[in-house]
């Protein structure tokens, strides 16, 4: 398909990004063109806005950023037969390699040469994207745009929780971003007894409430680890779900689960973080786990029979829609922490 297309492009090793209008993309063989209905706005794209540490070490400028997306076919390559045009879809953003050890072994989730779309490659804040026919998952037509965009960061969430056992288990989710709060509402639909959200952001934790939170605490009004010593009788929690990377709330994290607990950690701290690996995490016996993305497609099912059912219901997440054209105020949004998630509409 040829003609110009208008896209956010991170044009600069600086703040910032600007909207430009840019070729469509060509597809090859394997790869389908997809017209983006819906795009949402992601905490790795505010690290790629602001250009922070992590972003400098890793991405490089000039592309078209932004990953989580929800659109339609309508072009496909020469070899792809199981998608057509017309079809309502979303897309797994980890392009793996499928010949390392980890892909070998099913675990796709962790390639060791993984690439992230609009990471490592060009993204979906645009009217186009290009991406490759294997990663691409069909939405039910039911599926209103703005959800199906985040099913991928929703796949964090599940993946987070869901690592291990929480029913009738006292859970804690650290930093209400977006995927805490959607964290909150799969822990409470995975039948937890407890899920108490913390987060310095009392905008964010009435979000937490709305999605299910039996208890709010602002760490910068009560102190999280004598919080949690009066809601278990001193026992600490079964699971923490660290999702704020911020270095004290990942000590704390540590502190307040329980012996033989869980502390599974999707965050991506800036830099090194001490921690007390002797009394913290020997002594007592804890189980600490990296999330990387999703499993492959097995997260995607799970997210989407939850939305499908009404179990989790993420609306109330959905705080901001707005045109492309209006990215900046998006992004200033979330970098405030005045929004759930912000939906941009090319």
């Amino acid at each position: 398909m040829n003609g110009k297309m208008k896209a956010i492009v991170k044009h600069q090793q600086g703040f910032g990004a600007q909207l430009k209008m840019v070729d469509i993309p060509n597809i090859n063989e394997n790869e389908v063109l997809i017209k983006v209905k819906a795009t949402s706005i992601c905490g790795t794209d505010v690290h790629i806005y602001k250009w922070d540490e992590w972003s400098q070490s890793r991405v490089n400028p000039p592309y078209i950023f932004g990953h989580e997306f929800a659109g339609e076919v309508v072009k496909v390559g020469s070899k792809v037969n199981d998608i057509q045009t017309g079809d309502y879809v979303s897309a797994e953003t980890h392009l793996v390699c499928g010949s390392c050890p980890q892909c070998l072994t099913g675990q796709y989730h962790i390639c060791k040469n993984t690439k992230i779309i609009g990471v490592d490659t060009q993204g979906c804040f645009a009217e186009y994207v290009a991406l490759p026919a294997k990663n691409i998952w069909k939405n039910p037509s039911e599926l209103c745009a703005n959800i199906a965009s985040i099913q991928e960061p929703m796949g964090n969430a599940v993946h987070t929780v869901l690592a291990d056992e929480v029913t009738g288990k006292i859970v804690a989710i650290i930093g209400c971003g977006p995927i805490g709060l959607m964290a909150v509402g799969v822990a409470k639909a995975a039948g937890a007894a407890q899920v108490i959200a913390f987060d310095l952001n009392d905008y964010r934790l009435h979000l937490a409430e709305k999605m299910g939170a039996t208890t709010v605490v602002n760490s910068k009004n009560e102190h999280p680890l004598k919080i949690i010593n009066q809601l278990t009788k001193g026992n600490g929690v079964d699971v923490v779900c660290e999702m704020s990377g911020h270095p004290i709330a990942i000590d704390q994290g540590l502190k307040m689960v329980t012996n033989g607990g869980r502390v599974t950690i999707l965050s991506l701290p800036t830099r090194p973080v001490e921690i007390d690996i002797t009394n913290d995490i020997v002594f007592k016996g804890v189980t600490v786990q990296g999330i990387t993305g999703r499993k492959i497609f097995k997260t995607w099912q799970q997210v989407s029979n939850l939305l499908a059912s009404g179990q989790v219901d993420v609306t109330p997440i959905i705080t901001h829609e707005l045109p492309l054209e209006e990215f900046e105020k998006g992004f200033d949004l979330m970098i405030k922490g005045e929004c759930g998630k912000v939906i941009l509409y090319p």
